[in-house]
C-alpha cells in the first residue's frame, strides 16, 4: 500500500496539533479531582469540551455511566479523525480495540457468573455500531455462561484465542488470561496493518515498540502462568512481515529508514525459554529495552517486577508519542492523538470513580497518569 498521502497527512496533522493543544491541563484535573461529589463533578466536567458527552447522562450519576459516555465520546473522535486520515489502515485497526474492550468485559464477568444485568452497564456499542459488528458483542452479552459465549464467537478473528484464553482461564483462575490472549488477537492484526504502511517509516517509530511491549508482557505473564514453551510462541506477533520487507539488500526500500530498539526473534526466544520470570527478565537487559528493566531491589515478586516493567514500558510509548509532534505532517502524529485523547479519557474515568468512593483529590491525583502533560 502507498503511503498516506500528502492531503490526508496535512489534514490529519491539523486535527492532530489541536487535539494536542487542548488536553486538559492538570490545574483542570486537580479542580474535578476536587469535587464533592458526582454531581459536582458533572457541572465542572460540562465546563470542558466533554459537555456534549456526559450531558445525556441521567441522575443518579455513577462513574461507570460517566465512563461509557466518555468512550463513546473516544469512538466518535476516532471516526472523525479516521474520516480525515483516510487510507490508514491503522487507524482503522485500532477500531477493534474497542470491540476487544467489550469482549474483555463479557468474558471476565461471565467467568465470575455475573447476570446480563449486572455486565450491561459496562458495555458501551457505539463502535460496534460503527463497524457493523454489533452482533459479535451481542451473542456473547447474552450468552448463558462463559462456554455459550466462547461459542458465540467461534469462527470469527477472536475466536481460537479466546477458546485459548478460556482454557488457561479455567486452570490458572487468573483473569489477566482474557486481557493478553485478546491482546493477541489484536497485535497481529496491528503488525499487518504496519506491513500495509511500510513506505511511512515514521509510524514504525511508535507501532513496532507498541508490538515489542505486548510480546515483552505476555511473555513474562506466560512464564508467571506457567505455561508450556510451544504455549507461550503462539502468544507472540512475530513483525517479520513488517521489517523484513525493508530489511538491508531487499529490493523494497522504506523512505527515511531509522534505527528502532525492537525485540528479535532470538531475544524472544531466549525470553521464552528461561527457567523463570526473573531469567526472562534478566534475558532482556541484553535486548535494546535494558534501560527499562526494573533491578532486583526494586520488586519482591514476579509480579512487582511485570508491573513496574509494564510501568516503564508505558512511559517509553507515551514519550515517543509527544516527539511524533516535533514534526509536521506525520502519519505517527495522527496515531499520537488517538493515543493522548484516549488516555486523557482513561484519566477522566479514573477521577469519576475516585469521587464515588469518596477518595482525597491527593489519592485520586496519585491514580492518574499524568506525564504526557508534563512533555506539552
Amino acid at each position: 500500500m502507498a503511503p498516506l498521502s500528502l492531503p490526508n497527512r496535512i489534514f490529519g496533522t491539523v486535527k492532530s496539533f489541536a487535539t494536542k493543544g487542548s488536553l486538559l491541563s492538570r490545574e483542570v484535573l486537580e479542580m474535578l479531582a476536587e469535587s464533592r461529589d458526582m454531581d459536582e463533578f458533572i457541572v465542572r466536567l460540562k465546563n470542558t469540551r466533554y459537555v456534549d458527552a456526559v450531558s445525556r447522562l441521567q441522575r443518579p450519576y455513577t462513574a461507570v455511566a460517566v465512563e461509557g459516555a466518555l468512550r463513546e465520546d473516544l469512538v466518535n473522535f476516532h471516526s472523525s479523525l479516521a474520516n480525515v486520515a483516510r487510507e490508514s489502515e491503522l487507524l482503522n485497526t485500532y477500531f477493534i480495540r474497542y470491540i476487544i474492550y467489550n469482549l474483555k468485559v463479557i468474558l471476565k464477568a461471565k467467568a465470575l457468573n455475573r447476570s446480563y444485568e449486572e455486565i450491561l452497564p459496562y458495555v458501551n456499542m457505539r463502535a460496534e455500531e460503527l463497524l457493523g459488528r454489533r452482533d459479535v458483542v451481542v451473542k456473547a452479552l447474552v450468552a448463558k455462561d462463559l462456554d455459550e459465549a466462547v461459542a458465540s464467537l467461534a469462527g470469527n478473528e477472536f475466536g481460537e484465542d479466546v477458546q485459548s484464553a478460556v482454557n488457561v482461564y479455567k486452570e490458572k483462575r487468573d483473569l489477566q488470561v482474557f486481557d493478553t490472549f485478546l491482546d493477541h488477537t489484536f497485535y497481529l492484526m496491528l503488525a499487518r496493518a504496519l506491513a500495509a504502511h511500510w513506505r511511512d517509516s515514521d509510524v514504525k517509530g511508535i507501532i513496532v515498540p507498541e508490538i515489542d511491549a505486548y510480546n515483552i508482557l505476555a511473555i513474562l505473564r506466560a512464564k508467571f502462568w506457567n505455561l508450556e514453551e510451544e504455549q507461550i510462541r503462539r502468544l507472540v506477533v512475530s513483525k517479520v512481515p513488517a521489517i523484513d520487507l525493508y530489511k538491508p539488500g531487499s529490493s523494497i526500500m522504506p523512505l527515511n529508514p531509522v534505527r528502532l530498539p525492537t525485540l528479535t526473534v532470538e531475544s524472544m526466544q531466549k525470553m521464552i525459554s528461561a527457567e523463570s520470570v526473573s531469567s526472562a527478565i534478566a534475558e532482556l537487559a541484553n535486548t535494546a529495552y535494558r534501560n527499562l528493566v526494573p533491578q532486583p531491589q526494586q520488586y519482591t515478586s514476579d509480579i512487582d517486577a511485570i508491573a513496574i516493567l509494564e510501568k516503564n514500558l508505558e512511559d517509553m510509548l507515551y514519550s515517543r508519542y509527544i516527539a511524533t509532534y516535533h514534526s509536521m505532517f506525520k502519519h505517527s502524529t495522527i496515531i499520537a492523538a488517538l493515543k493522548l485523547r484516549a488516555l486523557e479519557v482513561r484519566n477522566l474515568s479514573a477521577i469519576a470513580t475516585g469521587i464515588e468512593q469518596k477518595m482525597t483529590p491527593e489519592v485520586i491525583m496519585k491514580k492518574l497518569y499524568l506525564p504526557y502533560l508534563q512533555q506539552r
